[in-house]
């Protein structure tokens, strides 16, 4: 319920703690049960005892909610951390967002952080992973689609190999009379 709110709402909701806290001692309880279940009552051929299948069902469900619950929390806070540009003072900086974060979630942020410039690290200068993303102009490239083997066509960029049912995105200027010629097809 607490995902749903939080995802209707578009905000991270503070992290509920005692209900965390107590589904975990629940579902304790429920597999003291079950056990005990377990070992008095006898299998049957039909298969095990109706209370054990119902403490097992509680049992899964408790789980998953808390699963997705988590996962729910893990994804804004990713999300959070990209749209900050993965600049990681800025998320915890603020005490309004810092106040709704447990301590587990405050660890997996710096974790998540160190994890992204180790891998930011190794590529030294060539590619920068935290800056936009610009998509190249619509009007200079072409999304085509190979109708007829046309063979290898020499590009600014290189040799393409044109063969049937291909697709491939390349400079309009590049390949406009093979879409003339029906070789290719501008895919919308």
């Amino acid at each position: 319920m607490e995902s749903r709110r939080s995802t209707q709402t578009d905000t991270l909701l503070k992290y509920n703690d005692s209900l965390v806290r107590s589904i975990i001692r629940e579902l304790r309880e429920l597999e003291k049960a079950a056990l005990t279940i377990a070992e008095n009552e006898p299998m049957t051929a039909e298969g095990p005892p109706p209370s054990l299948i119902i403490y097992q069902t509680a049992i899964n469900r408790n789980k998953r909610c808390l699963l997705a619950y988590h996962m729910h929390r893990t994804d804004r806070l990713r999300d959070m951390y990209w749209a900050a540009g993965g600049a990681l003072p800025h998320i915890l900086s603020n005490a309004d967002i810092r106040g709704k974060l447990s301590p587990h979630e405050v660890d997996y942020l710096r974790q998540y952080n160190a994890s992204v410039m180790e891998f930011r690290g190794t590529f030294s200068g060539e590619l920068d992973i935290t800056s936009g993303i610009v998509s190249p102009p619509k009007d200079l490239h072409a999304v085509v689609r190979v109708v007829r083997d046309c063979g290898t066509i020499t590009t600014e960029l290189g040799n393409i190999d044109f063969k049937q049912g291909q697709r491939f995105t390349v400079r309009r200027a590049d390949i406009e009379h093979l879409i003339v010629q029906g070789y290719l097809e501008e895919v919308s």
